[in-house]
């Protein structure tokens, strides 16, 4: 998982609350007004690595007997991924993916999105803690401590 997710996930959390961190720093709002346009291909490949991720902690089930805390960061911090990828990556999903599926397929696909998007601060700010915790996991507990 390592850190880039950690750093992708806090990204992911400034992204999905640019009010709420706008607010705050002026020099946030100007960094965040600049990077807006690649929102869209972020939350893309943030999305897709996230659904990887989700599958590939299922795949690997055996490992919550032996790193139940790792796998738990691991399966939380893509699910969050999933999640806030598709609310930023929603119109490259539906240009690419959507609009060659069934209608069925992508009205479910829409309320889903306005399901997620009613929570997006909470997404973000969850993304923001789970990051800080991916990096603080990865950087004292396991580097260091080796847990």
């Amino acid at each position: 998982m390592g850190l880039i997710n950690g750093l992708a996930l806090i990204l992911l959390g400034a992204f999905c609350v640019p009010s709420l961190v706008a607010e705050k720093n002026e020099k946030a709002k100007e960094l965040l007004d600049k990077i807006t346009p690649y929102q869209g291909t972020f939350g893309l490949v943030v999305f897709a690595w996230g659904v990887w991720g989700i599958v590939s902690s299922v795949l690997h089930l055996s490992w919550l007997g032996n790193w139940p805390l790792w796998w738990a960061t691991r399966l939380g911090a893509n699910v969050i991924n999933a999640a806030g990828g598709m609310i930023l990556g929603f119109a490259m999903i539906q240009s690419m993916l959507l609009s060659r599926m069934p209608e069925e397929a992508q009205e479910k696909a829409t309320q889903l999105r306005e399901k997620l998007v009613s929570s997006q601060s909470k997404i973000g700010i969850a993304a923001i803690i789970a990051g800080i915790w991916v990096l603080v996991y990865e950087i004292l507990l396991q580097g260091i401590l080796n847990i």
